[in-house]
């Protein structure tokens, strides 16, 4: 049987204060600068385990709860193994991390088997009618993940040192896995880009006059550059309208903008344009690797473009491909033609 992939390979010296469980995973995960996304969803697995268990403590459970709770998963829920694999590294770092306790390697849960989908991929007429159908700040948006291949988070993370307009590139930091990455800025979308940033450049400066000028930092960055949150190159290139307050700090901040609004207007552009696919945020970076690939783009540049650890990731777009079906007769077209 394969083995759950693992992200916990050491045990924590940091030990929490808090005295509730959820809370002391929250500090241990902050500690080690998890990912909000990535803090929510551990809390939430584990909170699962706990409640699938009827409230048992997880230090009085072990090997058999947890092989319980993860073949439950696949087995009554049919869940996907990359959600299956989440809750396990959920429950590997509440043991190892949080709780200092030894964890089984030798789990044998139950696996799942949910087949993996193909993506859906809009042809290029149709990327051009959706975006026929939409206006202002969340078309800009759309036409750069479709135009660079992010994800999109990666794309509402920009702030405007990673923006390279000299060499037509985007930076994206830290992005999924951990990881630093360059990709492209089409042409067609850098005069806009520039006249959006003077817009928000007029609301920072703003902020800055008033006193309110502050932006999110990884903890390390904020303690090496103290002064970096009031900088201009460190602010979010498509930040929130309003200040808001940082629900971990406190600290009122102006971040960037909701990920709600652009799924929003993207739902509403399928609709306007008579699209008849399930089209979401994420359709966009699969149409950009899709139509690379088509055009004749190296699978392996692709694959540094999207980000991804393992080209095989990479070549499930291959088996959307377009090209050259053009060229291919249905049988059915060619009965009676011998």
């Amino acid at each position: 049987m394969p083995s759950y992939p693992s992200k916990v390979n050491e045990r924590s010296t940091f030990r929490p204060t808090s005295v509730r469980l959820l809370d002391q995973v929250r500090e241990v995960l902050r500690y080690h600068h998890y990912g909000r996304k990535t803090e929510l969803a551990y809390v939430r697995w584990i909170k699962g385990y706990i409640y699938f268990h009827n409230k048992q403590h997880p230090k009085d459970m072990g090997k058999h709860e947890i092989e319980a709770f993860l073949s439950d998963l696949a087995v009554r829920q049919n869940v996907a193994a990359s959600t299956q694999n989440q809750a396990f590294n959920a429950l590997l770092f509440l043991y190892k991390q949080v709780l200092d306790l030894p964890f089984a390697d030798d789990i044998s849960a139950i696996r799942s088997k949910k087949p993996v989908r193909l993506p859906v991929v809009l042809g290029v007429k149709e990327v051009g009618l959706l975006f026929e159908q939409m206006q202002g700040e969340n078309s800009l948006l759309a036409r750069i993940m479709y135009g660079s291949g992010l994800r999109l988070m990666e794309l509402l993370r920009l702030r405007v040192q990673d923006i390279d307009f000299a060499n037509g590139f985007l930076s994206v930091r830290v992005g999924k896995g951990g990881k630093d990455r360059t990709t492209l800025l089409a042409v067609s979308v850098r005069d806009e880009l520039r006249q959006h940033l003077l817009k928000v450049r007029a609301v920072f400066e703003q902020d800055l006059q008033e006193g309110h000028a502050n932006v999110w930092l990884p903890d390390a960055l904020a303690r090496k550059y103290p002064n970096a949150p009031k900088s201009w190159e460190w602010q979010y290139a498509f930040p929130a309208k309003a200040l808001s307050k940082d629900p971990q700090t406190g600290e009122m901040r102006r971040h960037h903008v909701n990920e709600s609004g652009l799924q929003k207007a993207i739902r509403a552009a399928r609709k306007k344009a008579d699209i008849n696919k399930r089209v979401t945020s994420h359709t966009l970076r699969h149409s950009f690797a899709t139509h690379l690939l088509e055009s004749g783009t190296n699978i392996r540049v692709v694959q540094k473009l999207l980000g991804h650890a393992d080209v095989k990731t990479t070549e499930i777009y291959t088996h959307v491909l377009k090209q050259n079906l053009g060229a291919v007769i249905s049988p059915l077209d060619n009965l009676g033609k011998a």
